[in-house]
């Protein structure tokens, strides 16, 4: 390493060497370095990250996935296991952003299709490109562009999973998330604009007996509920209520 890194994580130097440039020590960090210094995200540094065993490139600076989302799509994928099994089924990722949830799905039930809906056509190219990296046949990969539900027309489906916009916009952050996409986090002034859209609209877009799965904040996850009487909220891995579960 051609370069003074003290004051950057010496684990986020690791991860570098390890997941950008396969365990190369010799490499000049000097530009991640200095990106790093400036508030980058490390995963765009890396250029993509890990969900669950899946390879999510991240070249179009898509919304990061986290790992709250990462764990809601386990409970999901071992909820899909119990209810449906080799039984296929229709899943909509809305806002899909990296692609992350769908493909996950994808990966586990051979049987299933997908049709991802997604704002940003350069996103949309990158949910093609990430289905292509993991090996994801291309005719199970249905990718809509537009705002919410928009693109999508009369389709309906066996299951909604979503993680939307959802964070005040008086709401200050860490300065990091400044490189991430805005329309990906903010959602008017409680966070509910766009959670109001899919409450009210996603039950002309899922099938009997279908299911939504929406990520939330904690501060606007009750509201959310009463918008769809009946359903459930779910807990990450900190406790803490998440994951709005609507049944149709």
């Amino acid at each position: 390493m051609l370069v003074n890194d003290m004051d950057i994580p010496r684990e986020d130097i690791e991860s570098l060497i390890r997941d950008k440039y396969e365990g190369d020590r010799f490499v000049d960090l000097t530009s991640d370095i200095e990106r790093l210094r400036r508030g980058e995200p490390l995963a765009y540094v890396i250029g993509w990250i890990p969900f669950l065993d899946l390879h999510i490139d991240l070249t179009s600076k898509p919304l990061i996935p986290r790992t709250e989302t990462e764990w809601w799509t386990e409970q999901l994928i071992q909820h899909l296991q119990e209810t449906n099994g080799d039984t296929p089924f229709s899943l909509l990722d809305l806002c899909a952003g990296s692609g992350a949830i769908g493909l996950a799905v994808l990966s586990t039930f051979p049987h299933a299709t997908v049709t991802f809906s997604e704002l940003v056509p350069a996103h949309g190219e990158q949910i093609i490109q990430n289905a292509a990296i993991n090996g994801i046949d291309a005719s199970r990969v249905d990718v809509r562009v537009g705002n919410v539900f928009e693109p999508i027309g009369t389709d309906t489906f066996d299951i909604i999973a979503t993680n939307p916009p959802y964070i005040p916009s008086d709401r200050t952050l860490e300065d990091t998330l400044s490189f991430e996409p805005s329309e990906a986090l903010y959602s008017g002034s409680s966070g509910m604009d766009v959670i109001t859209r899919i409450c009210t609209e996603a039950q002309d877009h899922i099938n009997l007996n279908g299911e939504l799965w929406m990520e939330c904040d904690v501060s606007n996850i009750e509201m959310a509920q009463a918008l769809i009487p009946g359903s459930t909220i779910r807990t990450d891995q900190y406790g803490r209520p998440r994951v709005l579960v609507g049944y149709f």
